[in-house]
């Protein structure tokens, strides 16, 4: 058992805290958000994410796993202080480093023995460096370790990333911390879980290299999604022929309204930054983000091409997060949407399974209801921007029937095209030809299916 201070109870504080602890570990998350702290003491879990409530509880319960506001206590009798505080980012794209910053300065201000720093905060590199000196600074005989250890936690899917990751990286400059950050994690190096073994500078760039790539592949099927409704293909089925590529992979490749949450804008913001700082020319990181903000804004005029003028219109939107299975609407592609619906005159009326106080919040005039069928009563057009699965299972002729008019952006694609013409919708999608109601067309999209083999013959 590793004695453990996790500083910052935010996302990755609260998750990282409470799968340490069900590995065996002692841990303590501070913060110095005295409310936060008392939620958390009292069962609250302050954010959504599937098993989180129960695993915190379920550690807190077996006294593995404790909340605390009292920073100089924690630091003092841990072994190892985890930084999992937040990074945002600046008007410049640059990385806010303030909160990082802060935390090395409290490690060396209540230190008092030898200490493992590790960072598992998306930071630039560099940041290791910075952290040691710091902290040296404050105290010039700090006996210390530090060590870069990213996260790779998927919003939705948290736990089981942590429990069952692709990878763990671990940066260290000296044997004796890397073997005692290689401890703590022993439940997934005796389960075979591939140890990226390497140093501090390799395993920040890994961080900020991974989640670039990531977005990259999805600004690329974006941009391909563009080119293929300007020729009627479909995205679905060169996505699938792509992906089948052993050296390119499925994953990723799935067109939409682009990316946002907390990692991908601001780590590949990140990344440009510090090629920048660094004088690099970094000319396909910079079109990366470019490109994605393009993609959202092209779902505001897919929608105006389907109903015109916003002013006056009712639109239901149906999904507010930037993803299923979160809270989150940091930088989702819903909230620019509903931004200029509303300041162009249109009624917005939306339902999302968890996110809507967090929407009321930012919106006032945003009308959130219990249900997508009463969110879709009278409006003159529906618009799907999260996938929750709930959506998928739809009863779609009673949103047919709800709505004004039976007008869909799917900016997911979740649905079938001809299936929805069918049904009598003004269907459409995103790098897919439109369907309209009663349209008997049939393309070789209807009867050669993406994941089948062409008939010979």
């Amino acid at each position: 058992m590793k004695r453990i201070c996790v500083m910052g109870t935010g996302y990755v504080g609260l998750v990282s805290g409470a799968c340490l602890a069900d590995f065996g570990n002692a841990v303590v998350c501070v913060d110095i958000d005295e409310p936060r702290i008392e939620r958390l003491r009292g069962g609250e879990v302050p954010i959504y994410e599937p098993g989180l409530e129960e695993l915190m509880g379920r550690n807190r319960d077996r006294g593995r796993l404790s909340f605390s506001t009292d920073i100089a206590f924690a630091i003092k009798s841990c072994e190892i202080v985890f930084i999992c505080v937040g990074t945002p980012s600046l008007p410049t794209g640059e990385v806010d480093m303030s909160y990082v910053h802060a935390a090395a300065r409290s490690i060396g201000q209540y230190m008092e023995d030898y200490k493992i720093v590790v960072n598992k905060s998306t930071v630039p590199v560099g940041t290791g460096d910075e952290v040691g000196a710091i902290i040296a600074e404050v105290r010039p005989d700090a006996d210390i370790d530090v060590v870069s250890n990213p996260e790779f936690l998927r919003e939705g899917s948290a736990i089981d990333d942590f429990m069952h990751p692709d990878r763990v990286v671990i940066g260290a400059s000296s044997r004796r911390a890397l073997e005692a950050v290689i401890d703590v994690y022993r439940p997934l190096y005796q389960s075979d879980v591939p140890m990226v073994l390497t140093d501090v500078q390799s395993a920040e760039m890994i961080k900020y290299a991974s989640n670039a790539m990531l977005a990259a592949k999805i600004s690329f099927i974006n941009e391909i999604a563009n080119i293929c409704e300007a020729f009627d293909a479909d995205v679905s089925a060169v996505a699938r022929g792509m992906g089948l590529d052993l050296r390119i992979g499925p994953r990723n490749l799935y067109a939409g309204a682009g990316y946002g949450g907390s990692c991908f804008p601001k780590d590949v913001q990140g990344l440009a930054a510090t090629a920048r700082r660094a004088g690099v020319d970094a000319p396909v990181v910079q079109a990366i983000d470019a490109s994605n903000v393009k993609q959202r804004r092209r779902m505001v005029e897919k929608l105006r091409a389907l109903i015109g003028s916003f002013a006056g219109q009712t639109v239901c939107i149906l999904g507010l997060s930037f993803k299923p299975d979160t809270d989150d609407l940091r930088e989702a592609p819903a909230m620019e949407m509903i931004d200029i619906l509303l300041q162009e005159g249109a009624t917005v009326r939306a339902y999302d399974p968890v996110a809507m106080d967090h929407a009321r919040q930012l919106f006032p005039a945003l009308l959130c209801f219990d249900d997508p069928y009463t969110a879709a009563a009278g409006a003159d057009v529906l618009v799907l921007m999260t996938e929750w699965n709930e959506f998928r299972n739809m009863d779609l002729p009673r949103i047919q029937t709800a709505l004004g008019s039976p007008r869909l952006l799917d900016c997911r694609n979740v649905y079938d095209p001809r299936e929805m013409a069918e049904l009598g919708f003004d269907y459409v999608s995103v790098g897919r030809p439109r369907r309209s109601p009663g349209d008997a067309v049939e393309t070789a999209a209807d009867w050669i299916l993406p994941g089948r083999f062409t008939p010979r013959g």
